[in-house]
């Protein structure tokens, strides 16, 4: 896998196109702590990593190419921080995610006990990491109407993502359960405890 797959944003912009999830987490790693591009921000998506800022455009696209040896040869990634979030399974969709899994709802927590997460990026609200790391086999759908109003907390899972509201707001992911921790302040850096490239286990209380 190479980043070839690269558009201009502007004059200081770049768009570089990967593959997946594990693929944009780890190119945005790379570019954080490799020393080949200059960018006032690093900001990774689903299938992209945007740079904004980008002192020398050209120099970073010709750089981005050596990124795919650096995959190749496994120096691609380093493990992040691991944050342990306690998670008290009670939430209103519990029920409907162990029946769309065939398992009981222990069999719920089990799984979700078990997998390690990494937050890919950050968005929709300040401190809203989506959380990669579920099975493709045990993605759930959106609700068909979202919520007007999700408590902050929540913990929840749409598609085959996972993730907790760090402030009360509409949603229409299925929530499965609730957790304490402040996921945003504005005062600590970084403000978002889960950062992309953070890695997460949900511990269950």
């Amino acid at each position: 896998m190479s980043a070839t797959r690269v558009t201009h944003l502007g004059s200081r912009g770049l768009r570089i196109e990967v593959d997946g999830v594990s693929e944009a987490i780890a190119l945005a790693d790379w570019l954080r702590r490799a020393d080949v591009v200059r960018a006032e921000e690093v900001i990774p998506g689903a299938r992209s990593v945007i740079l904004d800022g980008v002192t020398d455009p050209a120099a970073a696209v010709s750089a981005l190419r050596t990124w795919g040896a650096s995959l190749a040869a496994g120096n691609d990634t380093q493990a992040g921080p691991l944050v342990e979030v306690p998670v008290t399974y009670d939430g209103t969709d519990l029920a409907d995610v162990a029946r769309r899994w065939d398992v009981s709802i222990p069999g719920v927590v089990e799984v979700m006990s078990r997998v390690e997460l990494v937050s890919a990026f950050c968005g929709f609200a300040p401190g809203f990491a989506y959380l990669s790391g579920l099975p493709e086999h045990l993605a759930v759908p959106r609700l068909d109407t979202p919520r007007p109003r999700i408590p902050a907390g929540s913990v929840a899972l749409a598609d085959a993502w996972c993730g907790i509201y760090p402030t009360a707001s509409p949603g229409g992911w299925r929530i499965i359960g609730r957790t304490s921790l402040t996921l945003w302040d504005d005062r600590a850096d970084p403000p978002a405890l889960l950062a992309p490239g953070t890695r997460v286990r949900l511990v269950a209380t």
